[in-house]
């Protein structure tokens, strides 16, 4: 999407700073809204299309991303940070030499806590934003960070890679030497450098990479550092205290700003170990609730709706807001893919029992019931505005991953009807003509289960289940299976009489015969003369 961008006066703080200079103009609000917005491709033809192609498009739903107060609110602080952050550290001034002389004596001292001899002016800030799982968090940082280069070259008045911003998971163990070995891989990859081979892998300590690392941050003058997943911090067997000290020394001694994005597991860790950091809080942190019913559920609600590839237009109502909002509780993340959900099981309900494609509420929740069950505690705990709760699910398979799995199963070809011929094997058309191109009875054939138990399975499902589509029937009859074990094929066990007679050399026959005549293996062979005797009866007796 092409913004038109205004030009905009440079502020006294601002100017001969080659590092903010280089930075894209600030934006306005509304073409930040506009910037920061991934809009899927509609064509009315498309609602035409076959079923199986029509549930591509839907995919498309997969990228939406409509922004809203807070994803702005987000933008901005994240402009006014880097910005601020690099006022202290003016390549045209002796401020950004010293930072780097600074950091050589702290090599040469292998610790990052020495009183630094050439004192420099801090600009630096930081902020941590939390908020529970599928709130959006990190989608909207991503979305922040992309409207800004990630690496900008210099070559006059000096020669530079300046690394505007960077942004690293917390390792899952909180360990510092991780993340220290996460960042030299990480500005290798975008600056070309070796600092991996050169600092990650050698026998080092922890404190001397952190070192090598607060100095390289200043060297490629990094603009921001973010660290997401910070919850991870948790499960440190050394205490979170080790990471948090250095992050607070990347923010008050090296200057370097710094963001933490995590779930509310993460809130009473920063509450206690961050606060020490003299500028956590210069921006104000963000705690990101999930959105109450109001004017801006309902803007995002209708702009969403409108992305409809069923060939049967539903019309937004109160009754259906009301009923994603109960279902997702006011997480964008997961009201999205409940919409896609719900379209791809109406599209393969209306492919195979020819019934209008209409969202109803009811279809929504019977969605979000079988598709979010693994979530639901989660969506419970909000539901019941339980808090203590939510600390309890950080470690929830990721929604987003759930999703796709729940998507790719949805996408697969059994929703669509009749296999091809070449794939139905022969042995296979006793069955009755209503179940003969069944993909249920297929599903069921490769398990091996009879196809007089498969038809009275398949039979039971969809009377309990009329209207529902052939992924919900497999899951309800898998069900079924796991908790009553049915007969399945017999296998067509050889007879005595049609085994095979080894020849006579067979060493499993002579093993055989030894057996029955009171001889070990090895002496049945002995006397077949199918092994050499020991060395010393040759000896002996040779």
């Amino acid at each position: 999407m092409t913004v038109q961008k205004t030009d905009l006066p440079m502020l006294p703080e601002y100017q001969n700073n080659p590092f903010i200079a280089k930075l894209p103009p600030l934006l306005s609000q509304q073409d930040m809204l506009k910037a920061l917005g991934s809009i899927p491709e509609l064509n009315e033809c498309e609602r035409s299309y076959p079923a199986q192609l029509r549930k591509h498009c839907i995919m498309r739903l997969g990228r939406y991303f409509e922004p809203l107060e807070r994803q702005l609110q987000l933008a901005e602080r994240f402009g006014m940070l880097l910005r601020q952050g690099y006022i202290g550290r003016n390549p045209l001034t002796h401020d950004y030499i010293r930072h780097l002389q600074n950091g050589v004596e702290r090599i040469e001292a292998k610790s990052l806590y020495i009183s630094a001899r050439h004192p420099v002016e801090n600009t630096a800030s930081s902020f941590a934003l939390t908020g529970c799982s599928g709130i959006g968090k990190s989608t909207s940082m991503e979305k922040v960070l992309h409207q800004y280069p990630q690496c900008i070259q210099h070559v006059e008045p000096f020669s530079l890679v300046q690394i505007v911003w960077l942004k690293l998971d917390c390792p899952s163990q909180g360990s510092p030497k991780q993340l220290c070995i996460n960042f030299f891989s990480a500005v290798d990859r975008l600056v070309g450098t070796n600092y991996f081979n050169t600092f990650g892998r050698s026998r080092a300590g922890v404190d001397e990479m952190m070192v090598h690392m607060a100095h390289i941050a200043n060297l490629h003058a990094i603009g921001v550092l973010v660290i997401d997943e910070i919850q991870h911090l948790n499960k440190a067997k050394i205490g979170p205290d080790a990471l948090l000290n250095f992050l607070v020394t990347l923010v008050n001694t090296i200057g370097v700003p710094v963001i933490l994005i995590g779930t509310l597991s993460a809130v009473p860790l920063l509450q206690e170990n961050f606060r020490q950091a003299r500028r956590a809080s210069g921006l104000g942190s963000l705690v990101w609730d999930r959105m109450p019913i109001g004017k801006t559920w309902d803007y995002f609600i209708d702009h969403l709706w409108k992305y409809q590839w069923t060939q049967d237009i539903t019309p937004i109502s109160q009754e259906l807001r009301n009923v994603l909002y109960d279902e997702s509780q006011g997480i964008l993340d997961i009201v999205v893919k409940l919409f896609m959900l719900a379209q791809l099981r109406v599209v393969s309900i209306g492919k195979v029992r020819g019934k209008p494609e209409v969202l109803t509420p009811q279809l929504l929740r019977n969605v979000a019931r079988e598709d979010f069950r693994i979530v639901r505690p989660m969506l419970d705990a909000l539901r019941n505005n339980d808090t203590k709760a939510l600390l309890k699910y950080d470690d929830l398979m990721p929604l987003q991953a759930y999703v796709e799995q729940v998507m790719s199963t949805a996408m697969q070809s059994q929703a669509d009807g009749i296999l091809p011929s070449d794939l139905v094997n022969e042995a296979h058309t006793s069955a009755p003509a209503q179940y003969e191109h069944d993909p249920i009875l297929s599903a069921l054939r490769s398990l091996n289960v009879a196809d007089d138990v498969a038809q009275v399975l398949i039979s039971d499902a969809r009377t309990k289940y009329p209207s529902a589509d052939p992924l919900l029937l497999m899951a309800a009859i898998a069900e079924k299976l796991s908790s009553h074990p049915v007969k399945t094929k017999k296998q067509k066990v050889t007879k005595p009489s049609e085994a095979v007679i080894p020849p006579e050399n067979d060493l499993r026959r002579i093993v055989s015969l030894g057996q029955q005549n009171g001889l070990t293996g090895y002496d049945a062979l002995l006397a077949a003369s199918m092994v050499k005797p020991p060395l010393l009866d040759i000896a002996i007796y040779g």
